[in-house]
């Protein structure tokens, strides 16, 4: 019966997908050195590998895109470094917002990892990375994040 239960909430969680929203705080560019500091609402819809991600910022503007998973590094057979086949990754931003290190360290191989490029309806671009720790189960609070935008703002990403 218990194992009937599990898996029911889990096929309803996957026909209705998921949803969450974020805030973007903006640690570096011309909107970090406003007072008081904006911050701007995202939500992220979808499971599993993609889904849609909606964010509202400066004056209004709307930028949507699809975030994706990113694939995990592959060890080639005789290397001793796996590298990171994922081209644009936001190293210096992780670096950035979470210290010297935290990508290698932290987010590169991560299996909950993804990225995502919005447009915005007045012609913003904003790049996006998230990942989730592998040792967290489903906490909402894990999920760390870092975006940059077209106009030299970089934002921490927070849940």
């Amino acid at each position: 019966m218990k194992t009937r239960l599990i898996l029911f909430l889990s096929c309803t969680l996957f026909l209705a997908g998921c949803s969450a929203t974020a805030r973007l705080y903006p640690i570096r560019g011309p909107l970090s050195s406003q007072t008081p500091t904006p911050v701007y609402l995202a939500k992220f819809s979808g499971a599993f590998r993609s889904g849609t991600l909606t964010a509202t910022l400066d004056g209004g503007e709307i930028c949507t895109g699809r975030w994706q998973m990113v694939p995990r590094p592959k060890l080639e057979k005789g290397a001793t470094n796996a590298t990171d086949p994922a081209a644009g990754n936001m190293t210096a931003e992780w670096d950035l917002v979470y210290g010297h290190g935290f990508y290698v360290a932290q987010v590169l191989g991560q299996r909950l990892y993804v990225r995502s490029t919005l447009t915005g309806n007045r012609g913003t671009v904003l790049t996006a990375e998230m990942y989730r720790p592998d040792t967290q189960h489903a906490a909402l609070g894990s999920i760390k994040g870092v975006a940059k935008d077209d106009k030299n703002n970089i934002y921490k990403i927070a849940f």
